[in-house]
């Protein structure tokens, strides 16, 4: 990128969030409609209105780390594939993960056709919750492989020269050239998350943890072939079919947690949609700033504290099997690691001379 465009790009972070601000009053604005056709009245509408906005906390306090991720994955895209990734990757994750994805769950839970759980998200959401929780053991144990397996790959990486918790990261890094120890690793954990379960519903956590784990070897081996595939392109011609395939089964994971959680505060499958949404576009505002301001590499652990936080919540995602761990919890959990990671980062700078 060239000096103009870096300084075209830099007067202020908030331009950055100029969609995210629009989509948050036409969804709050939306949200009280639902609200006043759901209840009629004014104190029911302001609630749900006051649901809608702490949705959209809650998404954006589990799913920082994502937008770090992310970031870290984009910078290596084309610039056609970023913005197909920013433009269908945000409509996937809006309509699909928030409103889809759950009436899937409810559709193959339940055993019944699309059309039939749509009428129970509307008409019965008690129920619709109910059959969701029901599901939450198997889409908990589900996410939590594939989002250990993101962050174990991350450390478990021999060419990894940058190391912020230096004793156990330069270990980890060591500990690569040994075949699928990272597959080893979740393994074990699922074993022992099966036997801390036990026998009434530790078989399915086994069976969808590990096509958790099935599912982000399969990724990753695609994710390898279309980007060798698009090598043998020239330049102009690249895509990054594979990264962008990546992401978007990450993007699912992190919502895992995220549309399960939200049934805490309602089982309006639209309220949830609306709230969730709104976090979504604060995330992809985030992506595309850390993208065009560069802040992954001018803070060297920022990216650290992501992948930390990312297999913290894979190993909460196993743990919610057992216990129900609030979400509160786990986005401030995340939100510290990156903070300490953007700190320790400031502090790197500064002693070598990097600070502004």
């Amino acid at each position: 990128m060239s000096d103009a465009s870096a300084v075209h790009s830099s007067p202020s972070s908030l331009s950055y969030f100029r969609w995210a601000f629009i989509v948050t009053v036409a969804g709050l604005a939306l949200g009280a409609l639902v609200g006043w056709l759901y209840t009629g009245t004014v104190p029911g509408t302001l609630s749900i209105f006051f649901i809608c906005a702490v949705l959209a906390v809650l998404e954006i306090s589990l799913s920082f780390d994502n937008a770090v991720v992310n970031a870290n994955k984009l910078k290596t895209m084309t610039p056609l594939w970023q913005r197909r990734f920013l433009t269908w990757g945000i409509l996937i994750a809006v309509f699909g993960m928030r409103i889809v994805f759950p009436l899937a769950i409810v559709v193959v839970a339940a055993g019944i056709g699309p059309i039939a759980a749509l009428d129970l998200a509307i008409n019965r959401p008690h129920d619709y919750a109910a059959i969701m929780h029901e599901a939450h053991l198997g889409i908990a144990a589900f996410g939590g492989s594939f989002l250990m397996m993101v962050a174990l790959a991350y450390f478990f990486d021999k060419d990894k020269d940058i190391h912020w918790v230096k004793p156990i990261e330069r270990r980890l890094s060591r500990a690569a050239d040994v075949r699928g120890i990272e597959i080893t690793f979740v393994l074990l954990m699922i074993v022992l998350f099966t036997k801390l379960i036990g026998p009434e519903r530790g078989g399915e956590f086994m069976t969808a943890a590990i096509w958790g784990l099935v599912t982000f070897l399969v990724v990753d081996v695609l994710r390898h072939m279309l980007d060798r595939a698009d090598k043998g392109l020239d330049a102009a011609a690249r895509g990054g079919m594979g990264a962008f395939l990546y992401l978007e089964v990450l993007d699912a994971s992190f919502s895992f947690d995220g549309v399960i959680g939200a049934f805490a505060l309602t089982q309006n499958l639209f309220v949830i949609a609306i709230g969730l949404g709104i976090g979504a576009m604060y995330v992809r505002s985030m992506t595309i700033m850390l993208v065009e301001k560069g802040t992954l590499a001018e803070y060297r652990y920022l990216e650290h504290g992501a992948f930390y936080a990312i297999f913290i919540l894979g190993v909460i995602m196993y743990c919610q099997t057992m216990v129900h761990i609030p979400e509160v919890v786990t986005g401030l959990g995340g939100a510290v690691l990156i903070g300490i990671a953007l700190f320790s980062s400031i502090r790197w700078n500064r002693r070598h001379g990097n600070g502004d």
